[in-house]
């Protein structure tokens, strides 16, 4: 889902932009856009047959309103052993989405509700709030990275990170690589954000621009760096701890008390304070 972006100089950006924009994405970030059963049921097949450890899908979700009471547009299926990702056009395919079969038999909803197969995601509290309303959707063996960071401090666990500071802060980005993702995220923030003159739909518009698919492939790229910087500092007590909380936060995303916004969802679990 969208993240906030972090302020950086506007002559930075311009100064890179002619030289990215001739950087190819395929070069750095294999993708390919699932819009037809015949690619969901490779890509199902391909997700069954995955080592678990370290966990090899990472999932983000981008939407108009991403909750109950909007929509999803695309799910980012990122693979750690290929380093491809997967836009699921769930716009196109909606309820088939999650119901076309493999040839195992299997489908995307299985993958989703299976305790055995590891997903991480970032703050997995919308996304499961609107596979849960939309596609009925209950999300089990998920790795949640906003709390494994808060689980790796040693004091100040009262607020939780966004992903965008996440990246930057922790993702041990190269310089080249920071300004592209600077640049490729401010180039999406301006198509989308209503403050910035966007709207949220084009992530319904067909074909999808390149710098909307750019920005969908950005975030879940780095999200494995994240998950192994923040597992390789975590003991196995809260690494339970995280486990424990992520399953809750899929319990209260899926509860009728729900509230999807607000300045609530910048705090960590209660019962981490004193730890």
């Amino acid at each position: 889902m969208p993240t906030p972006i972090t302020s950086t100089s506007s002559r930075d950006i311009a100064g890179l932009s002619q030289h990215l924009s001739n950087v190819k994405l395929s070069d750095s970030s294999p993708y390919d856009l699932i819009d037809t059963d015949a690619a969901l049921s490779s890509v199902v097949e391909t997700l069954l047959r995955l080592p678990t450890y370290p966990p090899s899908i990472y999932i983000d979700l981008e939407g108009e309103k991403l909750s109950r009471h909007g929509t999803i547009s695309i799910m980012q299926v990122h693979v750690l052993p290929s380093k491809r990702t997967y836009l699921i056009d769930i716009h196109i395919l909606r309820e088939k989405a999650f119901k076309v079969c493999g040839s195992s038999g299997q489908t995307l909803k299985t993958i989703l509700e299976s305790c055995d197969i590891p997903k991480v995601f970032f703050d997995v509290r919308n996304d499961s709030d609107a596979l849960y309303k939309h596609y009925k959707i209950s999300l089990a063996g998920i790795q949640d990275l906003q709390l494994m960071e808060l689980a790796t401090r040693r004091t100040g666990r009262t607020y939780v990170n966004g992903l965008a500071k996440c990246i930057e802060r922790d993702g041990a980005l190269s310089s080249t690589e920071m300004l592209r993702w600077k640049n490729c995220k401010e180039r999406g923030v301006r198509l989308f954000a209503p403050e910035r003159g966007g709207s949220y739909r084009v992530f319904n518009d067909r074909p999808l621009s390149e710098d909307i698919v750019k920005y969908c492939i950005q975030d879940v790229h780095f999200m494995p760096r994240l998950w192994d910087r923040y597992n390789g500092t975590l003991s196995f007590a809260w690494r339970k701890r995280v486990e424990t909380a992520s399953k809750e936060r899929v319990t209260l995303s899926q509860s009728q008390s729900y509230v999807s916004h607000g300045r609530h969802k910048t705090l960590g679990p209660r019962n981490w304070l004193l730890l």
